[in-house]
C-alpha cells in the first residue's frame, strides 16, 4: 500500500495537496481533474495507484461541502438517486475494466492509463471553458421530483461512473457539464446535488480500487493535510483574485499538460 517516506517525500505530497486545495477553493474546477496529472507528473505516482488514491481524497474532501449544500437544502436526492442508478454499476463496470486491463498487460495498464487522462485533460477543460454558463433560475427541487428527465440523467451517471471507475475523473466535472448541457436545473441544486452524489460515487470506487491495492494510505493522508487548509486558503484568495480569469487560465495550462501527457504516450507507443 506504499512505503515508508523520508521527510522532503512528505513535505512534497502535502504541498501538492495545498495547491490543489487552493486551486479547488479559488476556481472550483474538479480536484481529482487537477491532482492526478500532479501525482503522476509531479511526485512520479503510477497511474494506477494515483488512480485509486484520488479517488479516496475526492471521497474525503467533498463530504464538508456536501454536508453544507444538505443543510442548505441545494440537494436533491431524487436527481441523486437517478445518477446513483447509473453511476454506481458505471464505476463497478469501469474499475473491473481497469482490473482485467492490468491482469491482461501488467504494467501497460500505466500507459493506457495515462493516455486516457491525457485525452480527458484536453477535453474537460475545453469543454468547461465553452459551456453557456447557467441561469440564476432554473427548476426547483419540487420541479424535480415530478420530471420525467430520470432516465437520461441516469444514463449520464452511467458514462460518469465508467470514467471515474477507470480515472478517477468525473464524478464532477463531467457531471456538472453533461448537467448543464442537457438540463436546465438551478446552479445551487446541480452543483450541491453533484458534490453529495459524488460522496457515494467515489467511496464505492475508493473502496474497489483499496481492495484492489491500488490505493496509498499514507499518499491519501499527505495529500488531505494539505489540501483541506489549501481549500479554505483558496476560498479566501476569491475575494482578491478574478477567479473567472484564473479559472479560464488554469483550464488553459491543464490542456497543455492534457496535449504533452498525450503526445509523450502516443511516442512513447510508437
Amino acid at each position: 500500500m506504499g512505503v515508508a517516506l523520508d521527510p522532503g517525500a512528505i513535505a512534497a505530497r502535502i504541498a501538492v495537496g495545498v495547491v490543489v486545495g487552493t486551486l479547488v477553493g479559488l476556481t472550483g474546477l474538479g480536484g481529482g481533474m487537477l491532482l492526478l496529472p500532479l501525482l503522476i507528473s509531479v511526485l512520479g505516482v503510477p497511474p494506477i495507484m494515483a488512480v485509486g488514491s484520488d479517488a479516496v481524497i475526492n471521497c474525503l474532501t467533498k463530504v464538508g461541502a456536501g454536508t453544507l449544500h444538505w443543510r442548505r437544502g441545494n440537494v436533491s436526492w431524487r436527481l441523486a438517486l437517478s445518477l446513483a442508478y447509473g453511476s454506481l454499476p458505471g464505476a463497478v463496470l469501469g474499475v473491473t475494466l481497469l482490473a482485467r486491463i492490468r491482469a491482461a498487460y501488467g504494467s501497460g495498464v500505466n500507459d493506457f492509463l495515462k493516455l486516457v487522462i491525457a485525452i480527458l485533460l484536453i477535453v474537460i477543460p475545453i469543454s468547461y471553458y465553452l459551456k453557456k454558463r447557467p441561469a440564476d433560475l432554473g427548476p426547483s427541487i419540487e420541479a424535480i421530483r415530478h420530471s420525467h428527465y430520470h432516465f437520461g440523467v441516469t444514463l449520464i451517471g452511467f458514462v460518469a461512473g465508467i470514467l471515474v471507475g477507470i480515472t478517477s475523473i468525473g464524478s464532477g466535472s463531467v457531471i456538472l457539464m453533461l448537467l448543464l448541457v442537457f438540463y436546465g436545473f438551478a446552479p445551487s441544486v446541480m452543483v450541491g446535488t453533484d458534490i453529495m452524489h459524488a460522496i457515494f460515487l467515489a467511496g464505492l470506487t475508493g473502496a474497489l480500487q483499496f481492495r484492489l491495492g491500488n490505493v496509498d494510505l499514507a499518499l491519501v493522508a499527505c495529500v488531505l493535510l494539505g489540501s483541506v487548509p489549501g481549500g479554505l486558503l483558496g476560498a479566501y484568495l476569491t475575494k482578491y483574485l478574478n477567479a473567472q480569469r484564473f479559472r479560464q487560465m488554469l483550464c488553459a495550462i491543464l490542456v497543455a499538460v492534457g496535449a504533452r501527457m498525450l503526445w509523450v504516450s502516443l511516442a512513447h507507443a510508437n
